[in-house]
């Protein structure tokens, strides 16, 4: 009985150290995002560790307390010491950004970026939303809803954040090419970071134009804030609010309509798709135009400005919001 203890503590011992070595030795993938400990981030967090685990590589996130790109450069000074193989940004600035990513690859460190396109100083970008394919979905569903007619606004985060103006222009521009007898309402309006502006420019704009039928919002606040409007003023099935938001946040005002859909793209997704291609790079792997990659589909690849940009949105409406929400989402 006491040789069987022996060997089965012996064992267990053995089993320990062959894990212990395997953590030393897997090969090593930082992803630094923009800010820990928000939804969004979270779920990112997620598909990194879990495709880590399915591909035998120490995946991991780092998650700055605020949206600083000197934090940024910091988390990213750090992996370089680490000797890290592979690090993975989301930037919050990618000019700040380019010397110390271009220091990482002096060392020999592979360097992926999201939300970024042609980023200097990385190896290669990927985005799962083309600016284009964004803001033309959300044009093409607002003009189903509104069945082709009438006046619709248009808010973004501000006037000045480019991707939130890149959408409007695509959504704005596939309106007026195929459904010329809807009309845009004054310009746009740059509230859709705040939830009370939002609501309150909806109010006043619905006062203004009795024959406003939808709103177009680009910043995960505009939607929200409009949909309470329209909760408001029981205008729920006569004015159509969209655009991506968090459906956490607003999986009660989708499933009442005062919110009629949207779209995003999956954080999961996209932490999963940083661990894949780091393991397709680290082994050597060249990208080429209409293969497919796990978690981007068939890739066409931009090899002199380095992005890798396909449309895999997500749908937000009444039967994914609370599976998208059930994520942390």
């Amino acid at each position: 009985m006491k040789k069987l203890l022996i060997a089965a503590v012996a064992a267990t011992l053995s089993m320990g150290a062959s894990f212990a070595a395997f953590a030393q030795d897997a090969a090593k993938v930082g992803v630094v995002v923009k800010i820990g400990g928000i939804p969004w981030f979270n779920a990112m967090e997620a598909g990194i560790k879990e495709r880590g685990q399915e591909l035998g590589l120490d995946a991991f996130m780092v998650g700055p307390t605020s949206a600083d790109p000197a934090l940024q450069v910091r988390a990213i000074e750090d992996l370089i010491a680490q000797g890290v193989k592979v690090i993975g940004v989301v930037p919050n600035d990618a000019k700040v950004l380019e010397p110390v990513l271009t220091k990482a690859r002096d060392a020999g460190i592979i360097v992926i970026t999201h939300e970024s396109p042609g980023q200097k100083g990385a190896d290669w970008n990927f985005e799962l939303a083309s600016a284009t394919g964004f803001g033309e979905a959300h044009g093409k569903l607002l003009a189903e809803k509104m069945g082709g007619t009438g006046e619709y606004a248009v808010f973004v985060g501000s006037l000045t954040v480019p991707l939130h103006n890149a959408w409007a222009d695509a959504a704005i521009a596939y309106i007026k090419a195929n459904h010329p007898e809807m009309t845009l309402v004054g310009d746009r309006y740059g509230v859709a970071e705040d939830v009370d502006e939002s609501r309150s420019t909806a109010l006043d704009l619905m006062s203004a134009n009795p024959n406003l039928k939808g709103f177009l919002a680009f910043g995960s606040q505009g939607p929200i804030g409009a949909g309470r409007a329209v909760e408001e003023r029981r205008k729920v099935g006569e004015v159509f609010v969209l655009g991506p938001f968090s459906p956490g946040q607003g999986q009660k005002l989708v499933t009442s309509d005062a919110i009629s859909g949207g779209f995003m793209w999956n954080p999961k997704q996209a932490g999963e798709v940083f661990v894949t291609m780091a393991d397709r790079l680290m082994k050597g792997g060249e990208l080429k135009a209409g293969e497919e990659i796990e978690g981007l589909g068939t890739i066409e690849p931009d090899f002199e400005a380095r992005n890798i940009i396909v449309d895999q949105i997500v749908p937000i409406n009444k039967d994914t919001v609370a599976d998208l929400a059930a994520m942390g989402l």
